[in-house]
């Protein structure tokens, strides 16, 4: 049985902000490649980032090391 995606933690209240603002972010990977793009959606699971051509790309939260708001 999947665990309950929990709203109520903080950082899954950040990307949800990320994702409604449609900010571009920074995501580093454990493996050391850096990807960027916007927020398309999350689950307790996986997160989606869309690349410059809108292209889904889905990375599972264990490979990433941060994600932060490109400036």
């Amino acid at each position: 049985m999947a665990s309950e995606f929990d709203t109520a933690l903080p950082s899954i209240r950040q990307v949800q902000t990320l994702i409604k603002e449609a900010i571009a972010v920074e995501l580093k990977l454990v493996t050391g490649d850096l990807l960027t793009g916007k927020l398309g959606w999350q689950d307790q699971n996986c997160i989606c980032l869309l690349d410059e051509n809108n292209q889904p790309i889905t990375v599972w939260r264990q490979a990433i090391a941060y994600l932060k708001p490109k400036k």
